[in-house]
């Protein structure tokens, strides 16, 4: 599995956190949102992985709020979830482009997009495959 290094769209900061790690690799680090509640939410960077930590309780189904831990941007993209309708978080990808999720709990629909399709997705495959060794 590759690890996805994103950052904040807004201000460009990194968000991943390595001294909180998750699958043994550095954490994608926001802030969670729900019900008139904040908390850190901590996601692994494996992509296909949906671990999760968070001291927030929030039920499965439920939608949550993402916003960054730098600049406390919202981080609610203009795209809908295809599987459920619920608004999508966006992020950037440190190599290019975009990475997606679902901002309802328990939705696995996610969705990568490259701007430069070519260099991008070399650079993410170049990634992948340092991952293997």
């Amino acid at each position: 599995m590759v690890s996805v290094l994103v950052k904040c769209p807004h201000c460009n900061k990194s968000l991943m956190n390595s001294s909180h790690k998750l699958d043994k690799t550095a954490s994608i680090e926001v802030n969670l949102t729900y019900a008139g509640k904040h908390a850190p939410l901590y996601m692994s960077s494996l992509y296909g992985s949906y671990k999760v930590e968070t001291d927030l309780d929030m039920p499965t189904g439920k939608v949550a709020g993402f916003r960054c831990p730098h600049c406390k941007a919202d981080l609610k993209s203009t795209r809908k979830c295809d599987a459920c309708g619920s608004q999508m978080i966006a992020f950037e990808l440190k190599a290019g482009g975009k990475v997606q999720i679902c901002s309802r709990r328990g939705c696995k629909k996610h969705v990568l997009e490259f701007q430069d399709a070519d260099s991008e997705l070399q650079a993410f495959y170049k990634s992948y495959l340092k991952a293997l060794k």
